[in-house]
């Protein structure tokens, strides 16, 4: 299976929502992930980032980081965030650990 990019969306295992890769591409190398599911009947907010791809809709919770071993979990790649949208979520995580 290809490697997995930061901006790949997947359908895992045992997990209802789609998950947005946001981990680093190297990262992803080890057979994890760090993944925010992307919910449909959300609210809007700073943390919470309206995305739409083809196979893909509803806000990134940016607040729920999860660390996924892929390893031991099945999953389909089923879309790609373009780039301007993956640099809009990067910023909200970013703000989370921000100083000041």
């Amino acid at each position: 299976m290809e490697p997995l990019q930061q901006g790949d969306i997947l359908k895992i295992e045992k997990i209802k929502h789609p998950v947005l890769v946001v981990s680093k591409d190297f990262f992803n190398t080890s057979g994890e992930i760090i993944g925010c599911p992307i919910i449909s009947n959300s609210m809007s907010g700073p943390l919470h980032i309206w995305v739409s791809t083809e196979n893909a809709e509803g806000y990134v919770q940016c607040e729920q980081l999860k660390l996924l071993d892929l390893s031991i979990r099945g999953y389909k790649k089923i879309d790609r965030l373009p780039i301007y949208e993956k640099m809009n979520v990067s910023d909200a995580i970013q703000g989370i650990f921000e100083y000041i």
